[in-house]
């Protein structure tokens, strides 16, 4: 399984410390949340905080864009070290050019969908992408209860993914633990983003081992 806890959980009085520790950790990747306080209820970070985290991560980036508008803010992703930049189906008029723009930049392109969005409409772009990002709570704050349905819509991602003989893979983000994870894997998953389940346990190094195991 592939690991990408969320720094967005970090302690940010302390964020080159937790840089540091998941460079440590068996995690193959170091997700970014950014929010724009439009496409969802809520602020993170900006391009100097992702700079700093860049500056002293070892482990590659993966971006997930919660803007209502993407595409401006790209080429600053990939300024900041940016491995994946993953874009919202519901927040890109023109999602085939945004991908275009991802992949121009040398970066792998994902397109991440919501609770309430269908699986179907991503069958025009499967095939061009690096990435299913799909949303198991509502985007724009940690620490939400994981919604059940999200096993059917990795089940779904994955027919879609072997009928259109796509290489991309699936991510979870949201909720996601030791007791759903191995569900999660069941069910087609490749990849999970996990940031209060690991930064709030007593020992985030063992719990990402933990997950990475499942």
């Amino acid at each position: 399984m592939i690991i990408s806890p969320s720094i967005l959980a970090a302690d940010f009085a302390n964020l080159q410390r937790d840089t540091v520790l998941l460079n440590s950790s068996k995690a193959d990747y170091i997700h970014i949340d950014l929010m724009d306080g439009v496409f969802v209820p809520n602020i993170s970070f900006g391009f100097p905080v992702t700079n700093a985290i860049n500056k002293h991560a070892t482990k590659p980036l993966d971006f997930h864009l919660m803007l209502e508008n993407p595409d401006p803010y790209l080429n600053s992703c990939k300024d900041s070290g940016a491995d994946y930049i993953s874009v919202h189906y519901e927040a890109c008029r023109h999602l085939h050019s945004t991908v275009a723009q991802i992949k121009v930049l040398d970066c792998k392109a994902g397109v991440a969908i919501n609770p309430h969005t269908n699986v179907s409409l991503l069958e025009d772009i499967i095939k061009e992408i690096n990435l299913v990002l799909i949303m198991s709570v509502n985007p724009g704050f940690g620490g939400q209860k994981f919604i059940e349905r999200t096993y059917q819509k990795v089940s779904q991602t994955k027919e879609l993914i072997l009928k259109h003989n796509s290489n991309a893979l699936i991510e979870v983000d949201g909720g996601v633990n030791l007791s759903n994870a191995p569900k999660l894997k069941t069910a087609g998953a490749d990849m999970l983003v996990a940031g209060s389940f690991v930064f709030n346990s007593n020992d985030p190094v063992e719990t990402i081992e933990n997950l990475k195991a499942v």
